[in-house]
Formats: C-alpha cells, structure tokens, sequence
C-alpha cells in the first residue's frame, strides 16, 4: 500500500502533519475524520515534490465521491458539517477559497460537490459569502445568512463559524431528544395495536366452533368480542386498506396551511403535550435571537428572523407583533408582554436584559433555561405515557381473554 502525506486540522484550529501507510486517499480521509480531525491536504507521497494545489487529493477524491448516493440530496447534517469543517480551516488560517476547494475534495455526495463547487464560483468572482449563501434559502435560512453577513462586516468570520456551529448544534441535541423521546411510545403503540389485531383477527375465531350451538346462551361480552373478530377474520385486509387510505389523506391533509395550522392548535391543548410544544418553540427563539443579536445584527433584523424559525404558527403569529412595537419606540419586554405567548420569567429575564444593555445574553440564558425545563418535561411526560400505555393494552387483552374463559365456563355449565 502505498504511503500518504496529510495534513489536517484539530477542533482548536490547531494544524497537523503526518504521514499514512493506506490503500488509498479516500481511506486516509475516513481515519484522519475518526480522529477528530479535519483533512486539509491528503497526496500521495513523493508526488510534485509536495507540490500542487492545496487539498488536492490524487487518486482519491473520484472514487471516493462514488461512494455516495448520486441522488441523496443535502440534507441539515451535511450543511452542519461543511459549516463545522469550515469553521476549523479558517481559525488555521485558510483562505475562504481554498477552504472551500478542500471542502470539494473531500466531499463524497455529488449534490454536495455540486453545491461546494457554485458557492466557490461565486465567491471566485467576488460575490460575498453571505450572498452566494443566500441563492440556496432551502439549505441556507436568514438566520444562518445574517449570522455569516455579520462575520463579514465584522472580520471575525472564523469565530461567528463557531458560534453557528454551535448554535445549530444545540438546536439539533434539542430536536433528537423530542424525537428520541417519542420513539418508545410510538413502538409500544405500535405493539399495541398489533397484539389486538392477532387476538381479533386470529386467536378470538378459533373459538367460533366451541361457542357456535350456543347462541343467546353465550355472555354479553364473549358475543361482541366474537362478533368483533369475526369482523377482523372476514374484513381484515378491507380493514387495513380503508386505515391505510385515511392515514394517508389525514397526512396529506396536515401538510396543507389549514391542516396544519389545526392540528398545531390540537398539540398546544393536549394536557402536558401542549406545555411542552410550547416550551420548544420558545426555546428555538430565544436561542436563535440571543445568537443573532451577540453576533451584532439589528435587533428588528433578528426578531423578525427570530420569529421566522418558530414551526407553530398559531405561536408565530403573536411574535410577529414584537418587531412593529419596538419600532415604534417599545420596549421589547412590553412587547413581548403583548404577545401573550411569554411566561413571566422570560419577560423578566428580558426586562433585565433591557436595562443592563445585555439581552442578547439574556435570551441565550432564557433558552438554556427552557431547554433544561423541555427535557426535564419530556422525562416525565414519559413516566406518565409508558405505564398508561401498558395498563391500557393489559385491559384491552385482559377483557379479550375474560370474555373468551366466560364463554367456556358457560359451555361448561350447559353441559353438566
């Protein structure tokens, strides 16, 4: 196997060089990531003398790009990763063109590539980051492009890198523990549901011949439990399809504003749910408007971009109602007041933020405040919903079995 000359860049922008027995550059790649590293130059050794442009990868970067899915589209985490990865080459002092171009290299999905390489044109032809950024609002929202604008005028690009990166990386831990926390109940009513379905449908029918020359002698409860799964037995597949047919046009129809903006309104009643939706979303803007405004964009600027990343928009709607009232003079804690949307802490915390001159570290505070409140509700919410859950399943099968041992015990009775 041939040897390898690499250097690469640590999460402290602290630049390494080494050398690497692999088969080939794609593989020096993957170990230098496992380390924790950020490759910024991989070259076979002896090659040009060390010569050749920067990042340049011979050998390896077409195979290795092959490996991806040429229609896998870029996605949150891919944007999270060239924003981390860029945010290191530039604190090691990398040019934001060149950085770009070991970017491309190193990229392994075509959509990828092929986003990297037009950011990289425009940026050649003298178009700001920011902009270039900007012909992409699908991958790139106003957030994350007023967050670049301000490394931009500020000069401290390397630095805003990393406080998006954190930002988005907190955002992403907040977003995983909702999902992480609904995947248990979600499969044990799943479950459920299933265990129900092969009772009635299967195990309840094999008892139809026993209880057949019974008729009204047979107990109230054995007749509908046998009635319900002879309905299983006969209209099964019926059943499934018709269920299916209506999950997909109630999705399909919570996709649409009205929809959507229903089943929100549902979410923000349902007892605990409702609570902690609201804490989420708050949270996101909380986060989002202490990053922007510790970054130096305007406030109007970032509660109006603040108020764009809140998903509920029976929640958007009030909050859209802050930037107005500051502009015409208000206070921001006023006009939060105003929304109704803000627990008293927040308005506090914001009030003080106001006074002090420092409310971007006040909101920042506020959403590490309601982050720890959503997890810790989350937890308990769980607590409540997994034995719910199992006690309710225990009394569905529970009364299946007690309706199926009556109808025996009946058939025993009419026999002696």
């Amino acid at each position: 196997m041939p040897d390898f000359d690499w250097s690469a860049a640590a999460a402290n922008g602290k630049v390494t060089k080494g050398n690497m027995n692999a088969a080939s550059a794609a593989q020096v790649l993957k170990r230098l990531r496992d380390q924790g590293l950020t490759p910024l130059d991989v070259r076979e050794s002896g090659l040009a003398g060390g010569g050749g442009k920067a990042g340049a990868l011979p050998g390896g970067p077409k195979a290795f790009r092959k490996q991806g899915n040429p229609k896998a589209k870029v996605n949150a985490a891919d944007v999270l990763s060239i924003t981390s990865e860029l945010a290191i080459m530039l604190k090691a002092g990398l040019a934001l063109d060149n950085a770009l171009r070991v970017l491309i290299d190193m990229s392994y999905k075509p959509m990828v590539t092929s986003l990297l390489v037009d950011i990289l044109d425009k940026v050649k032809s003298g178009t700001p980051l920011s902009k270039a950024l900007s012909g992409h609002p699908h991958l790139f929202s106003d957030f994350y492009v007023n967050m670049i604008r301000s490394g931009e005028i500020s000069g401290q690009m390397a630095s805003v890198m990393a406080r998006l990166v954190e930002h988005m990386e907190r955002i992403r831990s907040l977003r995983e523990s909702v999902i992480s926390a609904a995947i248990y109940p979600a499969i044990l009513l799943g479950v459920a549901v299933l265990s129900l379905v092969a009772m009635l449908g299967f195990v309840v029918p094999q008892f139809e011949k026993l209880f057949n020359d019974m008729g009204d002698a047979l107990p109230m409860p054995t007749r509908v439990v046998m009635n319900i799964g002879k309905v299983f037995q006969h209209y099964g597949w019926f059943i499934v399809i018709v269920g299916a047919l209506v999950v997909w046009m109630l999705l399909k129809w919570l996709k649409t504003p009205g929809g959507r903006q229903w089943w929100q309104g549902v979410v923000l009643r349902m007892p605990l749910v409702g609570g902690l939706s609201k804490k989420y979303e708050m949270t996101l803007f909380s986060r989002s408007l202490g990053t922007l405004l510790g970054n130096g964009v305007p406030l109007l600027t970032a509660l109006h971009i603040s108020t764009q990343t809140v998903t509920n928009l029976l929640l958007r709607k009030p909050l859209e109602t802050m930037g107005p009232k500051v502009k015409e003079g208000g206070k921001v804690a006023d006009a939060a007041i105003g929304t109704g949307v803000f627990e008293p802490l927040a308005i506090n915390l914001l009030r003080v933020g106001e006074e002090t001159g420092r409310i971007g570290p006040m909101t920042l505070e506020l959403a590490n405040i309601l982050n720890r409140e959503v997890e810790v509700g989350i937890k308990r919410t769980l607590t409540l919903v997994e034995p719910v859950l199992i006690l309710v399943l225990g009394i569905l099968i529970a009364s299946i079995i007690v309706s199926i041992l009556m109808g025996i015990l009946s058939v025993n009775d009419l026999a002696a």
